[in-house]
């Protein structure tokens, strides 16, 4: 079975930092670009960041430069985004998604449209609270 799973949410005060795993099984990652989503109550599901398949290309949504950093290590299949300085509006479910590198689209369109996806993950639930 093919899936994307998510782990290393949790409650954090605000100011603090975690680090989400995309972990994913039944295929290898190496071959798709990864992007990190997230979706808050009431809210749409938006970009966070998303990197290539070789690691070469990323993007950050404006909102979360400085702030987070999306890394793969292909070995372990597995994609992280460490998040820093974390604020009570960080708070969402975040999901994962693999974009299979074969794709016409770029990892900006795919983090801004979440066009091109091929899997998403169930989603991981971060709280920024104090």
């Amino acid at each position: 079975q093919l899936q994307l799973v998510e782990s290393g949410g949790g409650l954090v005060q605000p100011g603090g930092s975690l680090r989400l795993s995309c972990t994913a099984s039944g295929f290898t990652l190496d071959y798709y670009a990864i992007g990190w989503f997230r979706q808050a109550p009431g809210k749409e599901r938006e970009g966070v960041s998303c990197i290539s398949s070789s690691g070469g290309s990323t993007y950050y949504a404006d909102s979360m430069k400085g702030r987070f950093t999306i890394s793969r290590d292909n070995a372990k299949n597995t994609v992280y985004l460490q998040m820093n300085s974390l604020k009570p509006e960080d708070t969402a479910v975040y999901y994962c998604a693999a974009m299979h590198r074969g794709s016409s689209t770029t990892v900006q369109a795919m983090c801004i449209t979440q066009y091109g996806i091929d899997y998403w993950g169930k989603g991981t639930l971060v709280t920024v609270s104090s």
